[in-house]
């Protein structure tokens, strides 16, 4: 099908906003890990694999959250407030966020700042128990750190589609 459309429409193939929006959307439902792309002090990006809390099978308790950001694809992280995501984030906010399906060619990819939200709400929507490994202080953990992420431009792709929009 894909060979048929490249010799049809030639290589520069693209998809509707709406689609593209839709289909990213879906994609953060689904992809397991997200990759989180900072800026370090030395100007040189710096990537990372986190736990996707989108995920409707692995965080399944967050999806009533989610949905009510569908339109403004809100993405948040927790880390440790130690690590060196925070520190970055606090010198440069630009951040860049990636969803993919690998074995499908599907990628999402999320640009814009990033803020670091210590707020009780926030972590009380986040909070897992199981956490307490990670945060032995529980909830209140001062090492415990949540990354808010509503992005401002957007990239999906499938395949030899792709649709960029702005948020």
């Amino acid at each position: 099908m894909v060979l048929y459309r490249i010799l049809l429409y030639g290589t520069n193939m693209s998809m509707s906003e709406a689609e593209a929006k839709t289909l990213g959307w879906q994609l953060m439902e689904v992809s397991k890990m997200t990759y989180l792309t900072t800026i370090q002090p030395d100007g040189y990006p710096n990537t990372r694999c986190l736990w996707n809390l989108r995920n409707r099978k692995m965080f399944g308790r967050l999806y009533s959250f989610f949905k009510e950001h569908k339109d403004d694809y809100l993405v948040l992280f927790s880390t440790n407030t130690s690590s060196n995501k925070i520190a970055h984030i606090k010198d440069n906010p630009k951040v860049s966020v990636y969803f993919c399906d690998p074995e499908d060619s599907r990628g999402l990819t999320l640009i814009g700042d990033a803020v670091i939200d210590m707020s009780r709400e926030i972590r009380e929507v986040l909070w897992d128990p199981e956490w307490v490994f990670y945060y032995p202080g529980g909830i209140e953990d001062p090492d415990f750190s949540v990354i808010s992420f509503k992005p401002n431009k957007a990239r999906y792709y499938h395949r030899l589609e792709g649709c960029e929009f702005n948020l």
